[in-house]
């Protein structure tokens, strides 16, 4: 606050530090018990030459102070920010909240937007402290311990502290800022004063590995640099030491993208390989031939051999359809699972036991429909030694349809159930919304009734219990209304 104004104060309240904030909370209490507007108060920062000499009411007595629990924490975070008016500014709010309890859920309100403004900064700056504080080491031995220097826009430091000592409990080290300092010798914090950058030690050896780490594990491929530099402001990137790489590196990204992807391997993990010849023939069968078949054993040994998309590299093998030639409804599924793809069976999976109990419900004898996916190889991420599904791409689908068609022409159901959205793309050739299409029937150009509804593997990935519950009832409902089809 400016002189002129302290000298127009009718109180001047002297803190302790930027961030004294029980301090503040007490002046304040008192003085907003004591009917003291915002226009009579003056907020200084006590120093050596000015040390605290405040002379505030007391508390009338039987007096309390009500304001929502929630300012209390809100204004303890933006107490932190950098703005020298702040101990001012939140003073007015709480003097606002004795007679407008309601102000902090009114978002368009001045005072209210500025609050949410300073505590997200003050946020931001925490966020950006644990992420790029960098410690060097120095000394060895007993003497060693770590320094960081950094440079936060706010006063967040003893904010922040507790952070790093459940973090490197372990190690010794010191944090300095332009604002504050924070010590932890392994037993006992200790917020200090300032320091400048030239308190900070140069560059150790560990830098040079974590260069030749980040440098790396960098990924041209995935570069976004708006992004990058928002969430890594230039600002701090004189106190980190990657931070030397990122102009060179950003700058030969294309060229390193294009190198990355030439470098890709073309053939799967050992581990899958091993899968392979657990159930692959000895010698792969060859080409499928085009219109040979003439029914559906034959359609599936020859779809042994099929190379239509490039899933069949990774994949154990082909997952056929399976069922009666002559069934009246073929149920399209998306594509097999991890257990399918070793079983070579379609449906034998953890959704293909929802669907078989649901079907039982339902009264449709699974002995007498034909059940086959969209895509007749397994697309997965490997993840360790787990594999994931991956959802199969639309260039993927229309390469399998060929097999569809032929498996459709072969038996001539009456009807198609499409599980899922990409059986209906399968079947009726374009995207369509699941949920919104639902339970309809529809007629494609050569007559074939299409049922639209969900594929079983929808309900278990519901985790709430009762959701799940309505959700396979809503499954049984559908499946009541394709027997009663069958039966039409």
């Amino acid at each position: 606050m400016r002189a002129a104004e302290l000298d127009l104060a009718r109180y001047t309240v002297w803190l302790e530090s930027e961030t004294d904030f029980a301090g503040w909370r007490d002046a304040a209490r008192r003085l907003a018990l004591n009917e003291i507007p915002p226009g009579d108060i003056g907020w200084q920062i006590a120093t050596d030459a000015c040390p605290p000499q405040n002379a505030l009411p007391n508390v009338p007595e039987g007096a309390q102070l009500v304001v929502p629990r929630e300012f209390i924490g809100r204004a303890e975070t933006a107490f932190c920010h950098s703005d020298p008016g702040r101990f001012a500014f939140l003073y007015r709010v709480l003097w606002r909240l004795r007679t407008e309890p309601k102000l902090l859920s009114i978002a368009s309100d001045v005072d209210t937007k500025r609050l949410e403004t300073m505590e997200k900064a003050v946020r931001r700056d925490s966020h950006k402290m644990h992420a790029f504080v960098r410690f060097r080491k120095i000394g060895n031995g007993e003497d060693e311990r770590y320094v960081a220097w950094f440079e936060p826009d706010h006063f967040i430091v003893e904010r922040n502290a507790d952070f790093f000592v459940r973090r490197f409990t372990g190690m010794r080290w010191t944090i300095l800022t332009p604002h504050a300092s924070a010590d932890w010798d392994g037993e006992r914090l200790a917020i200090g004063p300032g320091a400048t950058k030239a308190d900070a030690p140069a560059e150790d050896d560990t830098e040079a590995l974590w260069r030749t780490y980040f440098e790396n594990i960098f990924n041209p491929a995935r570069l976004k640099v708006k992004a990058m530099q928002k969430e890594m402001p230039k600002k701090y990137w004189r106190n980190l030491p990657e931070a030397s790489l990122i102009p060179e590196l950003i700058a030969g990204a294309d060229k390193a993208a294009i190198a990355m992807i030439a470098k890709m391997p073309t053939t799967p993990p050992p581990h899958h390989a091993k899968v392979q010849a657990r159930h692959w023939p000895k010698k792969p069968p060859a080409e499928a031939p085009d219109d040979d078949a003439s029914s559906i054993s034959e359609l599936r040994e020859a779809a042994k051999g099929c190379r239509r998309c490039p899933l069949w590299r990774d994949a154990t093998q082909t997952v056929f359809g399976e069922g009666p030639d002559d069934a009246r409804v073929i149920f399209v599924g998306e594509q097999p699972g991890d257990q399918e793809d070793i079983a070579g069976k379609p449906f034998v999976g953890p959704a293909g036991k929802v669907f078989d109990a649901i079907l039982d419900d339902a009264g449709v004898d699974r002995q007498k429909v034909y059940v086959t996916n969209a895509v007749k190889h397994f697309k997965f991420e490997p993840r360790g030694k787990r594999r994931i599904h991956s959802k199969p791409n639309a260039g993927e689908v229309q390469a399998c349809r060929w097999w569809i068609d032929r498996e459709f022409a072969l038996i001539k159901p009456d009807l198609a159930v499409a599980l899922g959205a990409t059986a209906a793309l399968s079947l009726l050739g374009k995207a369509i919304a699941v949920t919104k299409m639902r339970g309809q029937v529809v007629e494609r150009e050569d007559g074939l009734r299409v049922f639209i509804t969900i594929h079983p593997s929808f309900i278990l990935r519901i985790q709430e219990p009762a959701e799940k519950e309505a959700e396979r009832e809503r499954f049984l409902k559908d499946m009541r209304q394709v027997k009663r089809l069958m039966a039409a």
